[in-house]
């Protein structure tokens, strides 16, 4: 059976927070697998209050270089210092994320006693010298493969994929009704080998079935642009930004981000299963059903992220 992506919303908040609201901030679990999405200010101690543990982060994603996004990260890499980090932390980000960092990072003063490396994501179409239909994938290993893709904001700005793959499975049960004992030849049935074992013959159609993956989507601050539907194409969970409501679509474009509508546009179009909003802008505070309701035009599968919400796919 699969194992499960428990995400964590540390801070939903659009660009100035709010009493109930932090900045951007999303964790993802998955195995031994610690990714957090953004870090805005004050991440670290929405860590504490949420009761997680900031030194099991693997990975950072961060979608763009403005201060609700990045703003928290001295804090935490201070944290991590002085709590006895000890991995290798992976901070990955758009063009020109690494020089910015790099600075940004220098103020904390403190005695590092573990490795940051920064690289740069630069997604397909992104820079002349790549080749036509180059991958946006920028990191796999057995289980899983993140990608990423270029966003519209004025600045460089990427969403992201989490992708667990799908696996080849062995029915367990039916293979003790065979009354086969687990051995090499369970690889072989894997890659669809048909086998003869005392002198019988089995199927590897009889005995293997397709365990599907999951694919999570983070679309954080864009202006529509026709990449987001291919890109987050068949999502189980869609997570998006929603700093405007339709009434305010010329005002939303102004400033380069999407409208609740958009977002319920998209998850349908892109036929995800469900859609989160956040970045929730102050003004909708009092009445977060108006968000909801302009993206349920669209797309029925709709919540609101709160500050601490869990996500279980």
């Amino acid at each position: 059976m699969a194992s499960n992506v428990k995400l964590t919303f540390l801070g939903t908040s659009a660009q100035i927070p709010t009493a109930k609201r932090n900045h951007t901030g999303i964790f993802l679990n998955y195995k031994e697998e610690n990714i957090l999405i953004d870090c805005g200010e004050g991440t670290q101690r929405q860590f504490r209050i949420a009761k997680l543990n900031p030194c099991k982060i693997t990975r950072i994603l961060i979608t763009h270089r403005h201060g609700d996004h990045v703003f928290g990260l001295p804090g935490l890499i201070s944290t991590l210092e002085q709590s006895g980090y000890n991995k290798t932390l992976y901070i990955y980000g758009p063009s020109g994320i690494k020089k910015f960092l790099e600075y940004f990072l220098a103020l904390d003063f403190h005695k590092r006693d573990f490795k940051i490396i920064i690289e740069e994501v630069v997604p397909k179409g992104m820079t002349p010298n790549m080749k036509d239909g180059a991958s946006g994938k920028f990191f796999e290993n057995e289980d899983f493969y993140l990608e990423a893709e270029k966003m519209e904001h004025g600045i460089p700005t990427n969403a992201y994929s989490f992708v667990i793959k799908d696996k080849l499975r062995i029915d367990r049960k039916k293979l003790a009704k065979s009354k086969l004992s687990s051995g090499p030849f369970l690889k072989q049935l894997k890659e669809g080998k048909d086998i003869v074992h005392d002198g019988k013959k089995y199927k590897s159609k009889d005995f293997v079935y397709l365990e599907k993956g999951k694919k999570i989507s983070f679309v954080l601050d864009t202006l529509m642009n026709k990449k987001i539907t291919p890109f987050v194409k068949g999502s189980d969970l869609f997570i998006c930004e929603a700093s405007f409501g339709d009434d305010l679509k010329d005002l939303a474009k102004e400033h380069l981000h999407l409208t609740a509508g958009q977002a319920g546009e998209i998850a349908k179009k892109s036929n995800s299963k469900k859609l989160i909003l956040t970045h929730i802008s102050q003004r909708y505070e009092v009445n977060l059903k108006e968000l909801v309701n302009y993206a349920k035009e669209n797309f029925k599968d709709v919540k609101i992220a709160e500050d601490f919400d869990e996500e279980v796919v």
